[in-house]
């Protein structure tokens, strides 16, 4: 057997506004009951039509009754606004950046990607010298993202230990820690983040703190005073 449905807001009933005083609301009632009466009116559904009419306006004909529409008309509003505001909070939420699905880079580590124009074609390749080098460590390798990285996922490091220092980071175990502080307790991940397209933003902060540990430098150069255009880190 289906529920009750539950009435409609009487104001609406009657086709009056909700600050209407009681003399407007009365005339509208006696215009509406003229016009679905089912004495007057030969629709099927004017019986019920009527009925909706006598119960509007009994809730509204009566002050304390009135009142209490008003308080439940003020609680669904409150209700709605709290919706809609929840909605924009998740709608405005930043997205997660997303795993990065392209294929391993196929080229030696370090080396510089090709520059192409747009559609790939019409340009060649950048020339750089032979001494050329990212100064990106190679003792990062040995990262183990399974154990490492910890799959208990966002924050899972826990707060971070203070004396913050550069970038904040907004993602991963280590989130909500700066990248001094991340240096100072788990510098393999700084290597492994480095290696990450995540980690793209962060690449120039972290060559600098992996260099004061000790744990990247310069390759060797085979001609000192080669200079021009060549880029040197």
């Amino acid at each position: 057997m289906p529920e009750p449905r539950a009435p409609r807001d009487p104001y609406k009933v009657l086709q009056v506004d909700s600050e209407a005083d009681i003399d407007v609301i009365q005339a509208a009632y006696r215009r509406l009951a003229q016009k679905h009466h089912p004495d007057v009116a030969a629709e099927p559904e004017s019986a019920a039509r009527m009925a909706e009419l006598n119960a509007a306006w009994e809730r509204l004909r009566d002050p304390r009754r009135r009142a209490e529409v008003d308080r439940e008309r003020a609680d669904r509003e409150r209700v709605e606004r709290e919706r809609r505001a929840q909605d924009d909070v998740r709608r405005r939420a930043p997205t997660p950046p997303a795993a990065s699905s392209a294929p391993p880079d196929a080229r030696p580590s370090g080396a510089p990607r090709p520059a192409t124009a747009p559609g790939g074609q019409g340009r060649r390749p950048e020339e750089v010298s032979p001494d050329w080098t990212s100064g990106r460590s190679s003792a990062g390798g040995g990262y183990d993202p399974a154990s490492m990285r910890r799959p208990e996922g966002l924050g899972a490091a826990g707060p971070p230990p203070g004396d913050p220092s550069g970038s904040v980071l907004n993602f991963g175990r280590y989130a909500g820690w700066s990248l001094g502080e991340v240096a100072r307790r788990d510098p393999d991940f700084l290597e492994w983040l480095d290696r990450m397209p995540i980690g793209r933003p962060y690449r120039d902060e972290i060559d600098g703190l992996l260099r004061r540990l000790g744990r990247r430098r310069a390759g060797p150069v085979a001609e000192a005073e080669r200079r021009g255009l060549f880029r040197r880190r």
